[in-house]
């Protein structure tokens, strides 16, 4: 192998290997982007490699089917992971290009912002990214360059996540959110439904806690099952599981739901001070729970807690949301900063709710 095709395929190792460890370290706030921007580096790399692997030299010519190529401070100019993704893929769109696509799409949008609340949104993005840069690393160089024996997996400290979010989550920029939330929400519903349910696109799975009664059914804790037609018998247990565990949804409206008055209700029956509605709605206000009224987006609300009803035009609460109240404005300084000086405060006139 020559030189070069080396020196780009241990970059892309090396940029791969520190996105996971920048993903997976304990308190990383800025997760996402460092991620993104790292596994992008990684793909480029890649890519980079394999078209010198194949004599084609990845550099932007001065003028088309011209043999001179344009350079940046004496050095080639090399093709970025979008022109990369152009020139390996042509006219074809598999799963994995529109994961690359969507990734390079949200770099942009947060390679500058600090936003933890989008982490647990673009999971199975981010996760088949890795995977599909380890199939591909190893079908075109082959396996001694795999990335799997050199990871593992990220200790976990609870069974699900916390319903609280931290102070840094609340206080993100909200406008910057919506912006990189609009970008996703749009991004996916351009996606066709083979590509939006591929796992190439977007990794999903089912964590199934392991019982260990045989001799060595315990010696791995996490085992992934590949499906695998020509073992029908074997695959149809696994089958059985996904169907146990496939949450069955009901054609109920807002069920579960909670009105404005049914949350004043539970959290006055619970706190020990006096809880109204005009407390509710500087509570929403203070915790960026949802939009003001009139805001021309009003569907950007923080799921956990609330959801805009289309039909109805307003907003429907959940009992995290009753939770969180709870256990935040039973803190003193908590309380005297969302609630302290409400009862100076007017009462907002034709406040939606």
């Amino acid at each position: 192998m020559q030189a070069e095709v080396r020196n780009h395929l241990e970059k892309a190792r090396e940029a791969a290997l520190l996105a996971v460890d920048s993903y997976n370290r304990t308190g990383t706030t800025f997760r996402t982007g460092a991620y993104v921007v790292l596994m992008t580096i990684a793909w480029t790399s890649l890519f980079h490699a394999i078209f010198l692997k194949r004599k084609t030299k990845p550099y932007h010519r001065k003028k088309a089917g011209s043999s001179r190529y344009e350079r940046i401070e004496g050095e080639y100019r090399t093709w970025e992971l979008k022109e990369c993704l152009r020139q390996f893929y042509s006219s074809n769109n598999p799963s994995v290009r529109k994961n690359l696509e969507f990734l390079i799409g949200l770099r942009n949008k947060v390679e500058h912002r600090l936003m933890p609340q989008l982490d647990e949104g673009v999971f199975g993005e981010c996760q088949a990214c890795f995977i599909n840069l380890e199939k591909l690393l190893c079908a075109e160089f082959g396996e001694k360059y795999a990335l799997r024996t050199s990871l593992t997996f990220a200790l976990q400290f609870s069974e699900v996540g916390h319903p609280l979010s931290s102070q840094a989550i609340r206080s993100a920029s909200k406008k910057a959110l919506r912006d990189v939330r609009s970008y996703v929400d749009k991004f996916r519903s351009n996606l066709s439904t083979d590509v939006l349910s591929s796992q190439e696109y977007s990794y999903k799975v089912f964590l199934v806690p392991k019982i260990g009664r045989e001799e060595k059914s315990s010696d791995v804790a996490v085992e992934f099952v590949k499906y695998d037609p020509s073992k029908p018998e074997e695959m149809s247990k696994y089958e059985r599981i996904v169907a146990l565990i496939k949450p069955k949804y009901v054609s109920v409206s807002n069920l579960g739901g909670l009105r404005p008055s049914d949350v004043v209700k539970q959290v006055s029956k619970i706190f020990e001070k006096k809880f109204t509605m005009h407390s509710h709605i500087m509570c929403y206000r203070h915790f960026n729970a949802r939009p003001k009224k009139g805001d021309p987006k009003p569907e950007f609300c923080d799921t956990r807690y609330c959801y805009y009803d289309q039909v109805h035009k307003d907003y429907i609460y959940t009992q995290a949301w009753i939770d969180f109240l709870v256990q935040e404005l039973s803190k003193p300084e908590a309380y005297e900063k969302v609630l302290g000086k409400a009862t100076q405060t007017a009462v907002v006139s034709g406040q939606a709710l």
